[in-house]
């Protein structure tokens, strides 16, 4: 007769969804991103070649009867007898594991990882948020030593502006936790020799792997089926975070979910929109959520339109053969716009658990109607000479096909088919080679009914309509515009801004995207990724459309490099009775 003793070491497999979990309201910069199992002692008499340490990091061990006892009442009094000499007795050596994170950026030597996830990274150490033991791998197809890399990295890297103390010694430190191993994105040889490496820094320690693919979407999945069967963690979480483009349309995202899905579940994905993690973004919820004044004002009885902008002044300059693949509509409207929309018009969620905020989202996508081409503007910069100065057309870009119909401006308008938002039309508008770079949410407010100065507010009454302004970038700030009455003898009114504007209110700098959203990968937070249910309904509602644009070949309205766009977007507002907040090139 035998008995079995066993202890679980509580190590969370690599799907595990709990492991280290920050929540919105408690997220900050700590190293709670460990639970060390407690040791776990076994008794003397029993013998150790009978310790079997099991797949979820279990520990069994089977008690074998002592000789000499011959019943089942000797057989209890001696193990009570174990049991009673746990303490004094020769314990099972089992040293008590702190966990360890690997963070493994795939396609290291590209921009991306130089310009924004090496010093992302930086920051969080910087700032005490890392976990104490963590590790930095870069792998790429180029061949590069440790050395080469920490060089490359520290041409990017920066303290903070209000805390600059000890910044020399913080990057030494930082660099001497990156390495680098060279291997191509398909090959399990590069992948496990990758995995030989991290061994070497997790020894002893539950290991944690994070993988960052900054690599072109063609070669995602030959990356995530070597990662995920050469170099996952055997006893501790792996998460992938795969950066967009997330397909072209319904069809090619659903082939990139299922292919990803033959080696990770859904938990494991973390997909990455970086405007998600803007601070204006994100205050989104706590704004309307957190105030009383503005949670009865959210609806269709006293908001006339809502408006999302984004705008950059300067043109591809060499990546138009990326975007040409992809168009603004794709790269901007499908995902940054339209995320940022269902953030803002979702119900309130249950709680601030991420499962619930995104089935919020999910619900007010799948309340919209596909795109119709009527709703659409489509243009493309054109070149033209200023003071002297040259400004180039999209076409004149060389990685660009010539007679590209591949839209640079994109502007929409969309409806939600539910009892908040019915009838209220929600506008988009995106651009390069505008005449600003801005990226905003403005929410235009009914007018007064019977209002009482209506003849005081001049002829252009939408104008004198209360307006929200949120500007997500540059220069972030939140405005509420009023009317009031200019100080004197007469009843003159005067349209003014109640502001909050973050440079002057709060001397902290404002953390860059990558960086909140590092952070949440690792401590398992999804409520700012995109759910694989969300991308479906986001393509459901585009797809069409751009279907439609590329077999109609429709061809799209030049506007000149610097300018607001195409005429026609003016018209489509005005269609729904609407003027563009930004087109009165006032100072935001």
């Amino acid at each position: 007769m035998a008995s079995t003793i066993s202890s679980s070491l509580n190590c969370p497999t690599s799907s595990s969804s709990s492991y280290s979990r920050t929540t919105p309201a408690s997220r900050s910069c700590l190293h709670s991103l460990s639970f060390p199992p407690k040791p776990f002692p076994l008794p003397k008499k029993i013998s150790l070649r009978n310790v079997v340490n099991t797949h979820d990091g279990a520990v069994a061990a089977t008690a074998t009867p002592p000789e000499n006892v011959s019943s089942l009442e000797e057989l209890k009094d001696e193990l009570l007898s174990i049991t009673a000499s746990l303490e004094e007795d020769v314990r099972f050596d089992i040293k008590e594991k702190e966990d360890t994170v690997s963070i493994t950026v795939v396609g290291a030597s590209g921009d991306l990882a130089k310009k924004k996830i090496f010093p992302a990274l930086f920051a969080l150490y910087y700032e005490d948020c890392l976990p104490k033991h963590f590790t930095v791998f870069g792998y790429a197809r180029s061949k590069m030593t440790d050395a080469e890399l920490r060089v490359m990295i520290s041409r990017t890297l920066t303290c903070r502006i209000d805390k600059s103390e000890n910044c020399g010694e913080k990057m030494e430190q930082f660099l001497g936790r990156c390495f680098y191993h060279s291997g191509q994105y398909d090959s399990d040889e590069g992948f496990a020799e990758l995995d030989t490496k991290l061994k070497v820094h997790e020894v002893g320690r539950v290991s944690n792997r994070l993988f960052y693919l900054s690599i072109p979407p063609n070669i995602f999945i030959d990356a995530v089926r070597c990662a995920s069967t050469s170099a996952s963690s055997a006893n501790g979480w792996t998460r992938v975070i795969v950066e967009k483009p997330f397909g072209r349309d319904s069809e090619s995202s659903a082939a990139l979910t299922r292919d990803l899905k033959q080696y990770l579940v859904e938990d494991q994905i973390f997909r990455i929109d970086h405007y998600l993690g803007k601070e204006l973004v994100e205050n989104l919820s706590v704004l309307r959520f957190s105030n009383l004044i503005f949670e009865p004002l959210w609806s269709r009885q006293y908001i006339r339109n809502v408006q999302f902008i984004f705008s950059e002044n300067f043109g591809t300059e060499g990546r138009g053969g990326y975007f040409d693949n992809y168009g603004i509509i794709r790269d901007i409207m499908q995902n940054h716009l339209l995320q940022i929309l269902a953030l803002f018009a979702m119900e309130t969620p249950v709680s601030l658990d991420a499962e619930d905020i995104r089935n919020e989202k999910v619900k007010v996508l799948r309340s919209m109607k596909p795109l119709q081409l009527d709703d659409v503007v489509v243009g493309q910069y054109k070149g033209h000479t200023e003071g002297g100065v040259t400004y180039p057309a999209y076409t004149d870009d060389k990685t660009v096909p010539k007679g590209s119909l591949t839209p640079t401006f994109a502007a929409a308008a969309l409806f939600i088919n539910n009892a908040r938002w019915d009838g209220v039309p929600f506008l988009m508008k995106a651009g390069k080679a505008l005449g600003s770079k801005r990226a905003e949410i403005r929410v235009q407010f009914r007018h007064v009914p019977g209002n009482l100065f209506k003849t005081k507010l001049g002829p252009d009454h939408d104008r004198s309509t209360n307006e929200l302004v949120i500007r997500v970038q540059p220069d972030e700030a939140i405005y509420l515009k009023i009317n009031n009455k200019v100080p004197g003898l007469s009843m003159r009114l005067d349209r003014s801004n109640l502001n909050l504007h973050y440079a002057a209110r709060y001397s902290k700098e404002i953390p860059d995207a990558y960086e909140r959203l590092l952070l949440d990968a690792i401590g398992g937070e999804r409520r700012l990724f995109i759910r694989s249910d969300e991308l479906d309904a986001a393509w459901a509602l585009f797809t069409p459309l751009l279907k439609e644009l590329e077999e109609k070949k429709v061809e799209p309205e030049l506007y000149l490099y610097g300018s607001e766009g195409p005429v026609k977007a003016h018209h489509l507002a005005y269609r729904y009775k609407v003027q563009w907040g930004d087109s009165d090139n006032e100072h935001r």
